[in-house]
């Protein structure tokens, strides 16, 4: 079975159950009195909105089965879908129990609230929480996010974990499954402590286990161009790492201003045992300062991640598309194929604006000519039209690659490229099976 089925019928499976034991407890008891629809309902979104939680906190959480199989492209959209939908169940459920309670009481809803809030029980601790899933949906919209760094950006985003502390103990004090229920009590304390244990093992426990064990190290620094850098990194035993051409890590390079921070970057080498290698482009305050990082100094890699690895390969023949720095993993992953001796061809586009942008144009070519492979480098604005129109368009990406539709194809570049060479191959009638695009927005 296909992992998303698994998610979509645990989440459905689940929604049933919580909706099955509010029903049986009474849920809706008194409906008919003033206000008592809109309390059922309340709970009954609030209930909801705690399954969503719950959502986020295993997706976040980057169970290895599930991540290496579904791509971290795919498990970042479905945490920002699903934690759009928890702040909507969470407001709803505010809304209504707010306006349950006034008709009850015969007062205006904000003075309510109020009463709500200050009054009855942990509902102060829930009122928290909401103001920070509010700052955290806030900044979490595109338009917002935009504008902010990546360290401020989750910086507020970690938050989440202490408004999701404090939602559950508002439910543990105060919520009827809770209290009236003991059935109830044992499903959610378990589906909150299995949720928050694979956080713990995944994101703490094994990066942990992992980092002492491989005591990464900068070994050299290597300057591509003016703003391109190569880092290796070496340590111990990392034929034992388990990652693959076409991943990326979460790094921190243990510095005494910049230990704090961490960075995803993809693989710009094939994991051979004894390195590991990135090349990073400085676009920002958090990758500029790698220029000038010492060798000696200490990494924590948080990972491997990502799914745009040989493993989707489904056909012997295969094209990859790069786009600026997006072309580490595509470098990385040529050079897996190259040393793959099946009697597979592979192509290479290699999208850049300039010359000098194409900052691994040399090694990608000496790959290529090392493996029979044939590398186009493609340089020009994004608006550049040639004699077969517009750039990484259908018969532009038709004239290079005659068979494209026989091949498996791998993207990695900006997001704007990735969506117009995925919508060229798919009017050249290539199979989405065929088709696998890594945003480097997010992985490289």
């Amino acid at each position: 079975m296909k992992p998303t089925w698994w998610l979509f019928g645990l989440l459905a499976l689940n929604g049933a159950w919580a909706t099955d034991v509010f029903v049986l407890g009474g849920g809706f008891s008194g409906f008919d009195a003033p206000g008592g629809l809109l309390l059922g309902l309340g709970r009954l979104l609030g209930l909801y909105g705690a399954l969503a939680l719950v959502l986020q906190l295993v997706l976040v959480a980057r169970l290895p089965w599930l991540e290496s199989r579904l791509g971290m492209d795919q498990l970042t959209a479905w945490h920002r879908w699903s934690g759009f939908w928890v702040l909507w169940l969470v407001l709803a459920h505010v809304v209504f129990i707010t306006l349950g309670y006034a008709a009850q009481d015969g007062t205006p809803a904000l003075n309510e609230l109020g009463t709500l809030v200050f009054t009855m029980g942990d509902t102060l601790k829930a009122a928290i929480a909401v103001v920070v899933l509010i700052g955290v949906g806030i900044t979490s919209a595109r338009a917002a996010r935009r504008r902010m760094r990546y360290e401020k950006w989750h910086f507020v985003h970690v938050h989440a974990y202490m408004a999701v502390v404090l939602a559950f103990f508002h439910q543990v004090s105060i919520g009827r499954d809770f209290t009236g229920s003991p059935v109830a009590r044992a499903y959610w304390w378990t589906l909150y402590g299995a949720a928050l244990a694979a956080i713990l093992v995944t994101r703490i426990g094994l990066p942990v286990i992992r980092n002492l064990r491989h005591r990464l190290r900068v070994v050299a620094v290597v300057e591509e161009s003016p703003d391109v850098a190569t880092i290796w990194i070496g340590g111990r035993h990392l034929d034992k790492l388990p990652a693959r051409a076409g991943q990326f890590f979460l790094w921190r390079f243990l510095t005494r201003r910049r230990w704090m921070e961490a960075h995803p970057y993809s693989l710009s080498a094939m994991p051979d045992g004894k390195y590991l290698r990135i090349t990073v482009k400085a676009l920002g305050d958090g990758s500029a300062w790698l220029r000038n990082v010492q060798p000696g100094t200490r990494v924590l890699a948080e990972g491997p991640y990502g799914a745009f690895t040989g493993r989707k390969r489904t056909l012997r023949h295969v094209l990859l598309v790069a786009g600026g720095v997006g072309v580490t993993p595509i470098r990385a992953l040529l050079e897996e194929f190259a040393r793959d001796r099946s009697g597979s061809d592979t192509v290479v586009i290699y999208r850049a604006s300039t010359k000098e942008d194409a900052v691994l144009a040399e090694e990608m070519s000496q790959l290529a000519q090392w493996c029979g492979a044939r590398l186009h480098v493609v340089l020009g604005p994004s608006s550049a039209i040639g004699r077969h129109g517009p750039m990484m368009g259908p018969r532009h990406i038709a004239s290079l690659v005659p068979d494209v539709r026989r091949r498996d194809v791998y993207v990695c570049g900006p997001p704007g490229m990735t969506d117009a060479v995925t919508s060229a191959l798919s009017q050249l009638g290539v199979p989405a099976t065929q088709l696998h695009a890594e945003r480097f927005a997010f992985a490289a």
